[in-house]
């Protein structure tokens, strides 16, 4: 197989401070690119009637957001060749800034749609760079800690951003919650332009180079972990709210309070992860997965009240804010010398995860019944567990 490339350190040394501030500017992107991504989901009842279409279809703004970020992902890395990564940040912000303007103020469902396209082209291009660049940042032993923060931004956004978004819809209307998103774009944008240093490529990535990681079993193995654990996530955390009513009789803003408790709990998971993956990157992604296993089997037979009901969640939060992170890093260590593949790759299969996730999740609940996603689930945790205990030898061999 041909080289892949490896990205070049920064031209000049920088202070310690500086690079952790850059750090916390390209998680303030994720932070952006996700809360973007997730918005529709809390205005989908104001969207359809302004615009003329029906809820199912103003839904399609998901959907064609996450395949155009599947296709971004992996063309931007090939298409970029050797233009300065910090270019490429800046450029996909502002897309996403062009993108929340046009959302904004467009009448048209086409319009719309076109504008997701763009959402979706941003996701997939500055997840793809942004989660390698932890590597070029910061030294090698802040190199977990540094991936938390960055990816800490996709919990974050789901606890505050999400919500924040939806409270400005419901009050100012959501062409005004999309105007905000456009302002904070705008801020991140100049932040980066600032706050990154150069960040030369020395080399284009070429399809041939995918295929080539595709072909290792480590990197096979770790991206079919992803898969799994996030299709079985999703498949789950889609239809938690029916499950806890039926096995638990929680209704409204009981179950909003759970779900804020959840995301708190995804966000310590994130840095908890970022902490240990350096030193115990094993006992991190194997921890998470049999914790999420746990908790998706515990919530249909265990959860018979709120404060059962808290507890598994709080594991399952604890268990899931660790995934990207653990995940991250274990499929860089599966070709370290192709950070910028390993995570366009990587960025590619978490947004396939996520629509394959909610459609199984669906089916089952319709053929099986309502508790059925939270099993297939915990199935996919269990064999995630199995996976990882196999191939862990090969990846934690190339440290």
């Amino acid at each position: 197989m041909t080289s892949t490339t490896v990205s070049a350190p920064p031209e000049t040394p920088r202070h310690p401070a500086l690079a952790w501030i850059a750090v916390v500017a390209v998680a303030c992107g994720t932070f952006s690119i996700v809360t973007t991504e997730m918005l529709p989901v809390g205005l989908l009842t104001l969207i359809g009637p302004d615009i003329g279409v029906s809820t199912g279809a103003s839904g399609q703004m998901m959907t064609t957001a996450s395949v155009a970020a599947v296709v971004s992902a992996l063309a931007i890395m090939i298409v970029a060749g050797r233009v300065d990564r910090r270019v490429l940040l800046v450029g996909m912000m502002t897309v996403l800034l062009a993108a929340n303007v046009v959302t904004a103020v467009v009448d048209s469902y086409a319009l719309l749609l076109a504008a997701r396209v763009l959402v979706g082209l941003a996701i997939g291009g500055f997840w793809a760079i942004g989660a390698s660049l932890a590597v070029r940042l910061v030294p090698e032993q802040s190199v977990a800690r540094a991936s938390s923060i960055i990816i800490s931004g996709i919990s974050i956004a789901s606890v505050a951003g999400v919500p924040a978004g939806t409270f400005i819809g419901d009050h100012s209307g959501w062409r005004t919650a999309f105007a905000a998103m456009a302002g904070l774009s705008l801020l991140v944008l100049i932040a980066l332009a600032f706050l990154l240093p150069k960040l030369p490529s020395t080399g284009g990535l070429r399809t041939s180079d995918l295929t080539g990681l595709l072909r290792r079993g480590a990197v096979r193995a770790g991206l079919l972990s992803l898969l799994l654990i996030v299709i079985g996530h999703f498949a789950a955390y889609t239809y938690v709210t029916p499950v806890l009513s039926a096995s638990a009789g929680l209704e409204g803003s009981t179950v909003a309070v759970l779900l804020l408790v959840y995301g708190v709990a995804g966000i310590a998971g994130t840095f908890i992860a970022g902490a240990l993956a350096g030193r115990h990157l094993k006992a991190v992604v194997v921890g998470s997965a049999l914790f999420l296993a746990a908790a998706m089997a515990a919530v249909p037979t265990l959860a018979d009240g709120s404060f059962t009901a808290a507890a598994v969640l709080v594991v399952w939060g604890l268990g899931y804010g660790a995934v990207p992170v653990g995940l991250q890093v274990w499929t860089l260590r599966s070709a370290p010398e192709a950070p910028e593949g390993v995570s366009a790759l990587f960025v590619a299969c978490f947004q396939v995860a996520i629509g394959t996730g909610a459609v199984i999740g669906g089916l089952a609940v319709d053929r099986i019944g309502v508790a059925a996603p939270m099993w297939l689930g915990a199935l996919a945790a269990a064999v995630t567990v199995a996976l990882l205990l196999g191939t862990a030898r090969s990846v934690l061999a190339k440290e």
